[in-house]
């Protein structure tokens, strides 16, 4: 029903309630207020009607959607009512000299009752009979507390979503068997097998916001033994702010079960760090280049230069920080490759940054065992060219985004990652600049990860890849590397390889066995084989070597390894020799510089010493 059509007739309803209720009172007083004239009943009611509907536009009484009436509407009643009563009290008072308290007392209790009866009627005709027309699906809410509370009345109201809540569990005891909004407490978390068989659940939703990840892995581990779908409810942040909402309620994802608890930052010095800049972040367009660059606008800097060979993918990540940042940031997107040197001289010479994030690499483990030298020119030679411009042009920090596999690495992918910590380590013993590497291992849903692999074949049916049921791998959020990234450039004194603290490793049959499982398969339907380790893949990954190991944190979740590079004009010169090697003594030259092992060049063959403080 339309507003213009809705607000006629709920005036002529609540016309139709003041004058019964005015003219009730009066006949049940009838008897004893014979002094009650029918002038007097007449000015009154006029009085009463005018008042009412003045208060009732006032508390906008007819604006309001009574279908989700609650508390609030019921207290707006209240209000609205009781001061027309009152301004007719007081005409009588100035008209009569007296307050005839009983009548006008009768018709405040029938006034109230009427008018909220007459608006929830349509809620409870609403939920009683409107919803009963659809099935919906029976949902078990996980935590009773004030988040679990919320999240169950708005589904009750709320008849456009299929989700109706028939049960709480929580792990405070104090709260079983209690009832609220008819819903009852059946029990505590460990219970959620059996009650979801008992009361047909098809639903679990997750409302304890303040969980920590470890938390939420338990609940899920135990949800994950019914047939039901598990969901979970936004951040605590959201919740705080008011923007919780029914439809912000989603699919639990790998990222809840292997994330860990939220980085804090130290704000302030990045924002000195950063604010008012110039920053270059190469590799822009990847999924930790881009992720940098959306967490560094929002410590304002005063220009921010998107550089990556990519040209899609850098207009993507251009027109997303325009659309965001555009009139407070210079944002400027430069197509270059990192191994044209020249090129790095000319941006560097041209933009001048304060900051540069070197993030462009070639990362794909087992397509870098096939293509060794264009591992070699992109992480080697392009490190270098970006590296050698940004000293020469007096960039003030420079960041280099390490990896876990450049720690004693059987692959080329992980052996040039090394040398290029090695390079940056060696340009920070002589130069003003501040060289840094930050090492951490594999991110969530980054392009290459082994997850949105997994999921494209689970859309398909399956079966899903694994290489080996025992292989480890640490994991990160894109967001919470990029942040660390971030606050480990705020530290960098120069020469340090920052290591992140990753947590603990996970298995990648149990990531496996999880993302079927979220995506509402069984194991059985989908199915997991064994590949076999692919060319140069480790069973586990580290991030540091047994030399590098200092269990020390600089900042909380950020290590700093000691690694120590070799020496400048020894690597230097091996790195020169590079192009004459061909493809098989070039791999066997990296992995052995990396590794502090023979290097064989020609018919020579000399031993390479790294020395560990």
């Amino acid at each position: 029903m339309t507003y213009q059509k809705r607000v006629p007739l709920l005036m002529l309803l609540d016309s139709i309630i003041v004058l019964f209720s005015i003219y009730l009172g009066y006949f049940i007083l009838h008897p004893y207020s014979a002094f009650y004239t029918s002038k007097l009943l007449l000015i009154s009611s006029i009085i009463l009607l005018i008042s009412h509907h003045t208060f009732a536009f006032i508390y906008r009484l007819y604006n309001k959607v009574w279908e989700y009436a609650s508390v609030g509407e019921v207290v707006t009643i209240a209000k609205a009512v009781t001061l027309s009563i009152l301004t007719a009290a007081f005409a009588q008072k100035i008209g009569t000299g007296h307050i005839y308290v009983s009548v006008l007392f009768i018709t405040w209790m029938l006034h109230i009752l009427l008018i909220g009866g007459s608006r929830f009627s349509w809620r409870m005709y609403r939920d009683r009979y409107i919803k009963s027309n659809h099935e919906k699906r029976r949902t078990l809410i996980v935590g009773a507390g004030s988040a679990g509370t919320t999240v169950a009345r708005q589904l009750l109201h709320n008849n456009d979503i299929d989700i109706e809540p028939v049960a709480f569990v929580d792990d405070d005891i104090t709260k079983y068997k209690l009832e609220i909004y008819g819903i009852s407490v059946c029990g505590d978390i460990e219970h959620i097998p059996e009650i979801v068989k008992n009361e047909n659940i098809k639903d679990i939703i997750i409302a304890i916001p303040s969980l920590t990840k470890a938390e939420i892995r338990r609940i899920y581990e135990i949800c994950a033994k019914t047939d039901a779908m598990i969901k979970i409810m936004p951040m605590i942040e959201d919740i705080m702010t008011g923007k919780l909402s029914v439809n912000a309620i989603r699919n639990v994802e790998v990222e809840d079960l292997l994330g860990r608890d939220p980085v804090e930052l130290d704000i302030s010095s990045i924002s000195e760090s950063i604010m008012g800049t110039t920053v270059l972040v190469t590799g822009a367009g990847g999924s930790i280049g881009s992720e940098i660059c959306r967490q560094i606008c929002k410590f304002n800097p005063k220009k921010l230069i998107l550089l990556g060979h990519g040209e899609f993918s850098i207009y993507n990540i251009d027109m997303e920080l325009r659309n965001i940042y555009g009139k407070q940031i210079e944002i400027i997107p430069i197509i270059a490759d990192v191994q044209d040197r020249a090129c790095m001289f000319e941006v560097m010479e041209k933009y001048l940054p304060d900051v540069v994030y070197h993030a462009a690499a070639h990362k794909h483990v087992p397509l870098m065992e096939y293509n060794p030298r264009e591992a070699v020119k992109n992480n080697i030679y392009g490190t270098k060219n970006v590296a050698e411009a940004s000293e020469t042009f007096g960039v003030h920090t420079f960041v280099l985004i390490s990896t876990d596999k450049a720690v004693n690495p059987p692959n080329v992918m992980g052996a040039t990652k090394r040398i290029a910590e090695m390079i940056i380590q060696n340009l920070a013993k002589e130069s003003n600049t501040k060289f840094v590497a930050v090492r951490f291992g594999n991110v969530l849903g980054s392009r290459g990860s082994v997850i949105p692999l997994f999921k494209k074949q689970i859309e398909k049916g399956g079966p899903v890849t694994v290489t080996h049921p025992d292989m480890t791998r640490y994991f990160m959020t894109i967001p919470e590397a990029s942040k660390l990234v971030i606050q480990a450039g705020t530290l960098a004194r120069g020469g340090e390889v920052f290591v992140l603290d990753m947590g603990e490793p996970v298995k990648i049959s149990d990531l496996a066995k999880n993302l079927i499982t979220l995506s509402g398969y069984s194991i059985e339907e989908i199915g997991i084989e064994y590949s076999g380790i692919r060319p140069g893949e480790k069973m586990y990954e580290e991030l540091l070597n047994e030399n590098e190991i200092q269990e020390k944190q600089i900042f909380p979740k950020i290590h700093i390894g000691k690694a120590e590079p070799l020496e400048k004009k020894e690597l230097f010169n091996l790195i020169s020799s590079f192009n004459e090697m061909t493809t098989d003594q070039l791999k066997e030259t990296v992995i052995s510089v990396a590794n502090n092992k023979e290097v064989v060049k020609g018919s020579k063959t000399r031993r390479v010493l790294i020395e560990h403080s």
